[in-house]
């Protein structure tokens, strides 16, 4: 069975995080394993707390994880302080997984930085250079180009900025009101470009895509997929999920991951 690491923080109400990464692992009949970066208190309204990880207890998870049961790929999500960020970068520099899928939670929402400066540093030169892929967001991309998206052809030209920048594949995800459902993927070695057209799905509950998207990309690459073809069938799962019509919460409710 291919195995698939999780290192993220936990959301006590499911929706994303490592909750949502297990669950969309399992989904693709993988084994799934998880090194937590953080307990959050959170739902489906908002997030009440965070209680980060110490930097050595994240080296410990990831070394219990690495030297029993060595995983096919590695999806990356919330690393919330520069210790933790570069501790995680010098174990995956010492064990070289195969793959690695990192989704750079830098920006919330509402547009507030969710990253301290330093933070933000130690993702960009220590974290980001190690991923085979980086799936950013528009205000996530464009805080790491300090450029602002507003075509289809700012997303393209961005996107290989970034990919240059940090010599890393880049799937530069739509929304925002710019190509809505519709992403592009910056294959750093060949320049090439591949656009993906995702189906606009009518649904206010979307807690927890970005997390689900990359450990779906994640589930490909460990399959030995290539990467389009991760990025391709990770699109038709979150579609799926969103499709499905899970209602749960006050607030912007979880996937159905069970699809």
């Amino acid at each position: 069975m291919k195995t698939v690491l999780t290192i993220a923080g936990s959301d006590s109400s499911g929706g994303a995080g490592i909750q949502a990464d297990l669950k969309t692992i399992a989904a693709h009949r993988l084994y799934g394993m998880s090194v937590i970066t953080a307990l959050t208190a959170q739902n489906t309204t908002g997030v009440f707390g965070i209680f980060e990880a110490d930097a050595s207890f994240v080296a410990a998870q990831i070394d219990a994880v690495f030297t029993d049961i060595f995983p096919d790929a590695v999806k990356i999500g919330m690393v919330s302080n520069a210790e933790i960020i570069r501790t995680i970068a010098e174990r995956l520099r010492h064990y070289r997984p195969a793959h690695i899928v990192v989704d750079p939670v830098m920006v919330s929402t509402s547009g507030s930085a969710l990253l301290s400066p330093d933070a933000a540093d130690a993702l960009c030169t220590e974290l980001l250079p190690l991923a085979s892929v980086i799936t950013p967001n528009i205000p996530e991309a464009q805080k790491l180009s300090d450029r602002i998206i507003q075509t289809t052809a700012d997303m393209e030209c961005i996107g290989r900025n970034i990919a240059g920048a940090y010599g890393v594949n880049v799937l530069m995800k739509g929304g925002h009101s710019i190509e809505d459902a519709n992403d592009c993927l910056i294959l750093h070695e060949t320049g090439d470009i591949i656009w993906f057209k995702g189906e606009r799905v009518d649904n206010p509950n979307t807690h927890g895509t970005g997390c689900t998207l990359s450990s779906a990309i994640a589930c490909g690459l460990a399959e030995e997929k290539t990467l389009a073809e991760s990025v391709a069938s990770a699109k038709a799962y979150i579609t799926r999920a969103l499709k499905a019509g899970l209602d749960l919460g006050r607030g912007s409710g979880p996937l159905d991951h069970n699809v």
